[in-house]
């Protein structure tokens, strides 16, 4: 069973407010696990989208989910033995991921998985329901945030650099449109927890907001 006296960090935001590249930097600072569990989601998406289940089959696409053989080892992603770390960060995947995850099917599904994560000596987890929904009493909450405009400039550039094709007013569309449907489902909303703290990224570095989480956790 996962140790509840394992420290954990978690930290949410929306779409490309840099909440993964922050969580793996202070995972590498600090020693801890990193759970990445919007990788889950695109992994699921990826099994969705190869295996053409449409959205409608909530219980298909749970089941999928609920069997993910899922690997994170060395910033790779594995689906079974297939590095899939490229794969999923296609623009089709992660729109069919941020569909998926408003179905209470598939949360149920990834639930016990993501819990699984915690171990010592600590856990670092981003996502959008973390410090809300799958581990409420974190040592640590953290919601990233930054504008719609921001962030499609910082969508654009991963795209590209990783050699994808990109229209910047397409992105931002779609990154309003994520917003939209992420706030507004009705099981495991995106929201800031009650005792989380605000870091908006908007004008700030990578670095200056790892600085600024670390001098938190070690405060606490």
């Amino acid at each position: 069973m996962p140790n509840s006296n394992v420290p954990v960090i978690t930290i949410d935001g929306p779409t490309a407010s840099g909440k993964g590249t922050v969580a793996s930097r202070i995972a590498d600072r600090l020693g801890f696990h990193l759970l990445d569990s919007g990788a889950l989601y695109r992994l699921t998406a990826l099994q969705a989208l190869r295996g053409a289940l449409p959205l409608s089959d909530e219980a298909g696409i749970a089941k999928l989910a609920q069997q993910l053989p899922a690997r994170f080892r060395d910033d790779v992603i594995y689906l079974a033995d297939e590095d899939v770390s490229h794969a999923i960060r296609a623009e089709e995947v992660g729109n069919m991921a941020s569909k998926i995850a408003a179905l209470p099917g598939v949360r149920r599904a990834l639930f016990d998985l993501q819990l699984g994560f915690r171990q010592a000596p600590g856990l670092v987890a981003d996502g959008r329901d973390m410090g809300t929904v799958i581990f409420p009493t974190a040592k640590l909450k953290v919601f990233l945030t930054a504008s719609a405009e921001a962030r499609a400039q910082r969508r654009y550039k991963q795209l590209i650099d990783k050699g994808f094709s990109a229209n910047m007013n397409d992105l931002l569309a779609d990154l309003r449109a994520r917003d939209e449907r992420d706030t507004g489902r009705a099981v495991a909303p995106l929201v800031a927890a009650a005792d989380a703290h605000i870091l908006d990224t908007s004008a700030m570095g990578v670095d200056q907001a790892v600085e600024q989480v670390l001098t938190w956790y070690t405060h606490k």
